[in-house]
């Protein structure tokens, strides 16, 4: 984890993903995270398009009441809402779930599931709900339709969606606590998290979480867990770092200690194939980060695309993005089911962007790539007691979505002082492009933890055979210091503490310094533009357009673009909206050219995922969470809805 989903079966509300065109059973509502459980974020609408898009003008608002709670840390309003029969459900990162009448706003019900406040969870947010309709249940009938949430501590409840009570018969008062049973305990609450929202499949609510990076080699471990929608019994728990000799995964995890290591945890949102009874899990890298000593070998199936069989959690096929991590490239981006077109043949995949700046697209029965994928050398590890993996996966038939290189000389600065003393702090750092292992001395790695492409994720337009992605392009520098010297550093005067992440990494020698490669003018050393739009041809794997994405301050040029957290959504009206960005604004773009066409100010930044729906009048909204996160994006709690202005 990184600081800074109709009718299928008979079991759901919403279309298991099975294709491209997986919709609700209405086909103006926003039923899941994805739109659809597969995560395309395509909605079929056409009623906001080019030709009046610069009409948008904000409908309602909503606060829910959080903007000015003190908390342990930071929170961050990142949920994306759901609509599903004129009804707005959205999670806060305290703990309330609220219904809203969604072409008004005004509130139907919240219910408060009572996060402590106190404490200071590494990213402290919600990234929403999840629905459900019980097939088995009277239409009116107590939870006969349900809400799931997750807390941010690990609790994941099943509530009523007619007026947000917990539903009796679901684990202990509508209540399972994810904390309990794990292989690797958590050694105290922060540690274990649950920020996205389950996927559900069959009759299950698939859950995976957040694991506190760098803290220990024994952390929190990342089971994945199918509960019963019904009662809240776990039917089958699956782990990322193989606990069974006969796995083949097994042999991949090196050294006496390897298989207690801990995390390879799904934080992501997981993407469900209703139709193929299939669960698609974004793993992460395994304890701690950027040290592999204790865990050598590949580390399956830690850094994967794992394709999980829905009913019983056993794996079906997996793919890994990253072997043997040591930079903190989680697959943190939701996987998205698509369907490619191909020769006039129609073919299932599963599409996973990566903060490697890299986007694989899998055949989702058998993940075998559609796009050539090959096996490159990658510089080695220079630590003691380090083994870095001698190749990597590199996406040859898809161009990288961000930079893979920048050399000392290309360092950059607003000012002549600036661009000279990034020139310096590069210069000093080992820096072989991408894989660069972490070293005693500092090594620039590039992209940064953010990513490349990050947990905003991807949208995609079946129809024109079209994924757009958010991506950053800044590095970061990351060193490791053996813990004896650290401490002699830490007490030397003129040592410099502030400005940079130190994690003490429990069980190896080291201590890890990480910081982003920012220059004395509180800009990035490495040139802009320093986020992008980008959008690849499906048909090609090539680069279709890409553009500046946001402003990084008030007077800065547009082409500079913004570093960016959330992620964007696509409609059949030829439209991408995306907020994102630190200048705190949602924009509209022309899916086919990625000019921008509209953008509006919002009261913080937009660090989330938008929605779109059609209310009963027919008019057409978007919305979005714009609650920033206390910090560079500012702080609010309000839910910002636009439509078309009315004559």
């Amino acid at each position: 984890m990184t600081l800074i989903r109709g009718f299928a079966l008979g079991l759901g509300i919403v279309a298991g993903a099975g294709s491209a065109g997986a919709q609700s059973g209405v086909p103006g509502d926003w039923p899941a995270y994805g739109r659809d459980r597969g995560g395309e974020r395509y909605s079929p609408l056409t009623g906001i398009t080019r030709a009046n898009v610069a009409k948008l003008v904000v409908a309602w608002e909503y606060s829910t009441g959080e903007a000015g709670v003190e908390t342990g840390n930071s929170t961050s309003f990142e949920a994306t809402p759901l609509v599903l029969d004129g009804v707005m459900y959205v999670s806060t990162p305290l703990g309330k779930v609220i219904a809203l009448d969604a072409e008004s706003g005004r509130e139907r019900w919240a219910t408060d599931l009572q996060v402590d406040r106190r404490r200071s969870f590494g990213d402290f947010t919600s990234r929403g709900v999840s629905l459900w309709s019980d097939p088995a249940a009277r239409p009116g009938t107590p939870c006969a339709r349900r809400v799931f949430a997750v807390t941010i501590d690990g609790r994941l409840f099943a509530l009523d969606a007619v007026d947000g009570r917990r539903c009796a018969g679901f684990g202990d008062r509508g209540a399972v606590n994810l904390r309990s049973g794990l292989r690797n305990p958590p050694s105290e609450t922060e540690e274990y998290e649950v920020t996205s929202p389950p996927a559900i499949v069959g009759g299950l609510v698939v859950v995976g979480s957040a694991v506190a990076d760098n803290r220990r080699t024994d952390a929190t471990s990342g089971e994945v867990r199918g509960v019963d929608a019904r009662t809240g019994a776990i039917r089958w728990s699956w782990d990322p770092v193989a606990q069974d000799s006969a796995d083949p995964a097994w042999r991949t995890w090196t050294g006496p200690n390897a298989h207690r290591t801990g995390a390879g945890n799904a934080w992501s949102v997981i993407a469900a194939d209703s139709a193929r009874g299939l669960v698609f899990v974004p793993t992460g890298s395994a304890s701690p980060d950027y040290f592999g000593g204790e865990r050598k070998g590949e580390n399956r199936y830690a850094n994967s695309i794992v394709a999980l069989r829905a009913a019983t959690g056993k794996v079906v096929w997996h793919f890994q993005t990253v072997h043997h991590d040591l930079w903190d490239y989680d697959n943190a981006s939701p996987p998205a089911l698509t369907t490619v077109v191909r020769n006039g043949r129609r073919i299932p995949v599963v599409i996973q962007t990566t903060k490697t700046g890299m986007m694989y697209v899998l055949h989702r029965e058998t993940g075998a790539p559609l796009f050539p994928v090959e096996e490159r050398p990658v510089p080695k590890s220079t630590v003691p007691g380090e083994e870095a993996w001698p190749t990597q996966p590199f996406t040859s038939g898809i161009t990288p979505l961000s930079p893979h290189r920048w050399s000392a000389d290309s360092a950059w600065g607003p000012t002549p002082a600036d661009q000279a003393a990034c020139r310096e702090r590069m210069a000093k750092l080992r820096n072989e492009g991408i894989f660069t292992p972490p070293s005693l001395e500092g090594s620039l790695v590039v992209p940064s933890n953010i990513g490349g492409a990050h947990w905003g994720g991807v949208a995609v337009d079946p129809g024109r055979q079209i994924v757009v992605v958010p991506v950053n392009t800044i590095a970061a520098a990351v060193q490791l210091i053996p813990h004896e010297e650290f401490m002699r550093l830490r007490d030397t005067p003129g040592y410099r503490l502030e400005g940079s992440q130190y994690t003490t990494m429990h069980g190896t020698p080291y201590v890890m310094r990480r910081e982003l490669l920012i220059g004395p003018g509180k800009a990035p050393c490495t040139p802009p533009p320093f986020g992008l739009l980008v959008a690849i041809d499906l048909a090609t794997g090539a680069r279709k357009w890409a553009t500046p994405l946001g402003a990084f301050a008030p007077d800065a040029p547009a082409a500079w673009g913004s570093p960016n957290l959330g992620g964007p959504i696509v409609t059949a009206g030829g439209l991408v909206f995306i907020a994102a960005t630190l200048d705190r604004r949602i924009r509209a773009y022309d899916i086919e050219t990625g000019k921008e066409l509209w953008s509006a100010p919002l009261p913080a930044g937009g660090k989330a995922t938008p929605m779109t729906f059609r209310g009963r009048s027919g008019r057409q909204y978007v919305v979005i969470a714009a609650g920033g996160d206390g910090e560079r994006f500012g702080k609010s709690d309000r839910i910002v809805a636009f439509a078309v202005g009315k004559e």
